[in-house]
């Protein structure tokens, strides 16, 4: 049993082929929406045993907690324009390898995978849902969290978790 959706089995995937933001055909085959189930899955495992989105997190949840967010910025700004570079402060933080698996966290039951070098050049069809999520990299401790007023926060993942 697969843990990637069919892109025929994924509402949102209309990110991926906006006329305004095309997604060449071989970097969307490396663009994977999880299953649902996928997708609780790790949520459980890497974000929140009980909330299931951003606005939910308890304060035992990590992305909750006094200390993980280091710094703020703005994203919007950037999306808007027509660069398709990443905000200065979000590309310094997440200087990762460009094959490092990255999961894009929108909700408990909606996640997507990719690689970071995938992410970067598509990260504004990524954004077309702003309402909180997160982005974790596989063995990683950074993180950033966007906010749907064009803000964004970067942080350490604590030990662990």
């Amino acid at each position: 049993m697969s843990n990637v959706r069919a892109w025929s089995d994924y509402p949102e995937g209309w990110i991926f082929r906006h006329r305004e933001l095309p997604v060449a055909a071989e970097d969307l085959a490396a663009i994977q929406p999880l299953t649902a189930v996928a997708s609780r899955q790790y949520w459980v495992q890497q974000i929140s045993r009980e909330a299931s989105h951003a606005s939910h997190f308890l304060n035992d949840d990590w992305p909750a907690r006094n200390g993980v967010w280091t710094d703020s910025g703005n994203w919007q700004s950037c999306w808007d324009s027509d660069s398709n570079e990443l905000p200065e402060l979000l590309a310094a933080h997440l200087s990762w390898d460009d094959n490092t698996p990255v999961y894009f966290c929108y909700h408990a039951e909606h996640v997507v995978q990719t690689t970071w070098k995938i992410f970067r050049r598509y990260w504004k069809n990524f954004l077309f849902y702003d309402d909180e999520p997160l982005l974790l990299a596989k063995k990683r401790a950074q993180v950033a969290q966007f906010h749907s007023d064009g803000t964004f926060h970067i942080g350490i993942r604590p030990a662990g978790q």
